[in-house]
């Protein structure tokens, strides 16, 4: 049976990561690094991964890592999510990092990154579309490819061909910056053909290591767009407690009750499933993709809906670009084509569950 609490060892991490956070990266601090060519706090993935150690939470110890699981890294993630933080969290520490850890047969070369992406002195990006779900087929034909998150700030691309997955140094590879909807998470074209890089595994065994890659991805995604409903409806509930009309809060008209006793239980549910999920990639659970694909399906929906209510209840204010709540939204929107479309997981679920498939 899948555990769903927080041990006491999560919520100081929570503290820990909270803390940070509030302090470094505030809606303030956010709003004017949009401003700017690049999101990234400067520091502040130092901070959040050398000094609290989060980038090597699921590195093994004998590998210079923290030798923790996905719950904790969910964790880390909910934060992150909360916060609406640019960092290569997603990218490097939970979706390359597993990639590399799932290689049947580990070179010293992926040895010797894992531990620098453990320290956070190093960070990789697996070059494949920000919406590339756990059942996708990357780097067949190699060339171009669009859409690859946080390559801007990658040391090293893991790069799918067909021959093998091979590391290339960001340095020999082109990388052309596009516009995302979601400012916080910047995205480019990456052109790495040409780059001879160093092999790390072989066509079979690289198809299978980077599935589980973005498999842990769409799991661990889940407990990002729980953090980022669950601060949407917190900051939604206090501002309708304040906002006075017919000198009256208008948090107490009932159907804006209704609304926020909505969205609340989805908020629980979605932790519920986004739970199970962190816990069945940590247990290595044989239902893990079953469960990742319930979350991502579920999730997804919920904090776009918990985004929409927050820019929605907060009236005018909600709509400028003075307020956070655009960042939540654009986020959870962004999120919720990547690694895997909600219907695409529900296809999933439908083959895994052998149920007929939805229209």
């Amino acid at each position: 049976m899948s555990d769903l609490l927080y041990s006491d060892t999560e919520e100081d991490l929570r503290s820990a990561v909270r803390a940070l956070l509030t302090d470094r990266a505030g809606p303030d601090v956010l709003l004017g690094r949009i401003e700017t060519d690049t999101p990234y706090v400067p520091g502040l993935w130092q901070t959040l991964a050398a000094d609290i150690g989060a980038a090597g939470l699921l590195v093994p110890e004998k590998l210079g890592g923290q030798g923790a699981s996905h719950r904790e890294a969910a964790v880390v993630l909910e934060e992150l999510g909360r916060a609406v933080t640019p960092a290569p969290y997603l990218t490097s520490s939970v979706v390359a990092t597993q990639t590399l850890l799932a290689l049947e047969e580990r070179t010293d070369e992926a040895a010797r990154l894992l531990g620098d992406l453990a320290t956070g002195r190093t960070v990789a990006v697996l070059a494949v579309p920000l919406s590339a779900g756990p059942d996708a087929e990357p780097g067949a034909g190699g060339g171009r490819v669009t859409g690859v998150a946080d390559a801007a700030v990658a040391d090293v691309l893991l790069v799918p061909r067909a021959d093998g997955l091979y590391a290339v140094p960001t340095a020999e590879a082109r990388i052309e910056p596009q516009t995302p909807l979601d400012l916080t998470r910047p995205l480019a074209a990456v052109d790495a053909d040409r780059a001879t890089g160093v092999r790390l595994a072989d066509g079979p065994a690289a198809r299978a290591a980077i599935r589980r890659g973005l498999l842990a991805g769409a799991g661990l995604l889940a407990s990002e767009q729980l953090g980022l409903a669950a601060w949407c409806l917190e900051e939604t509930v206090r501002h309708i407690r304040e906002r006075h009309q017919f000198n009256r809060p208008i948090g107490s008209f009932q159907a804006l009750k209704h609304r926020m006793a909505q969205l609340w239980l989805e908020v629980v549910n979605a932790r519920a499933a986004a739970r199970a999920a962190a816990d069945a990639l940590a247990t290595g659970s044989e239902d893990a993709p079953l469960t990742v694909a319930v979350a991502q399906a579920y999730c997804s929906k919920v904090a776009v809906h918990a985004a929409e209510e927050c820019v929605q209840l907060h009236g005018g204010i909600g709509m400028t670009w003075e307020h956070p709540a655009h960042l939540a939204l654009k986020r959870a929107k962004s999120d919720q084509i990547a690694l895997g479309s909600p219907g695409g997981h529900r296809a999933a679920i439908a083959t895994l569950a052998a149920l007929p498939a939805p229209a």
